[in-house]
């Protein structure tokens, strides 16, 4: 048991699937893992721990943003032993090739800042995804057939952006899209030596105004957290 995670001993497996809404962990435990059990509900905090495929799985909430997730991860990776971080979560596209509904694996995560960067002073650190992970996640997508995007993101530290400049000079260099975590986990991953990677499905485009409805999502989340499970026992 740590402060934000009331598991005890064992009640974490070494793969935990991060989504950002602790409701999402709980659906997808509910819909994805066999025989899943509660191990966490504090501060409203979901985690879930069952087996898929006979892995043993967890799925924990991070919480939305950077912050929140460091909090989560900090411990996870710390104090319980978990080994993989899969983030799986909605995005917002940023390019006009990128379609509502597509699925984009972070290879990289651009952020103007996370918890991490006071440790790192004047080095602008490349946070990255774990190649194993994402070469299966890869795989796995093509497999399904799934339209899908790979490379670079954005990681917001705020939800109400008020930067068309900063989003222009992204777009003109090629970033996919933008979320909130996944800069500041891939940074944990590495000091902890762990593997990391973001799953994503694009629930939004910034350039179009496009959304998708919430009636769509749970259809359209499914496949990403399918490529998820596969990526990490490729």
């Amino acid at each position: 048991m740590t402060i934000h995670i009331g598991a005890a001993p064992g009640d974490i497996a070494e793969t935990v699937l991060m989504p950002g809404d602790p409701m999402r962990a709980k659906w997808a435990a509910e819909r994805f893992l066999d025989a899943p059990r509660q191990v966490n509900a504090v501060r409203g905090m979901l985690g879930f721990t069952g087996t898929w495929r006979g892995h043993p799985v967890t799925i924990h909430g991070s919480g939305m943003g950077m912050a929140s997730l460091s909090i989560y991860a900090n411990e996870l990776l710390r104090d319980f032993g978990a080994r993989t971080l899969i983030r799986i979560g909605s995005t917002g596209a940023m390019q006009p090739h990128v379609g509502l509904r597509d699925v984009i694996i972070a290879m990289t995560a651009s952020s103007v800042g996370t918890p991490s960067s006071t440790i790192f002073r004047e080095l602008n650190y490349a946070p990255c995804a774990d190649w194993g992970l994402l070469r299966a996640a890869v795989a796995a997508t093509e497999a399904r057939g799934v339209p899908h995007h790979v490379g670079g993101i954005y990681s917001s530290d705020t939800f109400y952006d008020e930067r068309p400049d900063l989003n222009e000079q992204m777009t003109r260099h090629g970033i996919l899209a933008v979320e909130m975590e996944t800069a500041e986990m891939y940074t944990l991953a590495a000091r902890h030596g762990a593997r990391a990677l973001s799953v994503l499905t694009v629930s939004d485009h910034l350039q179009t105004g496009e959304t998708l409805p919430s009636e769509d999502r749970e259809a359209s989340f499914g496949d990403m957290v399918d490529i998820a499970l596969e990526a990490a026992f490729a």
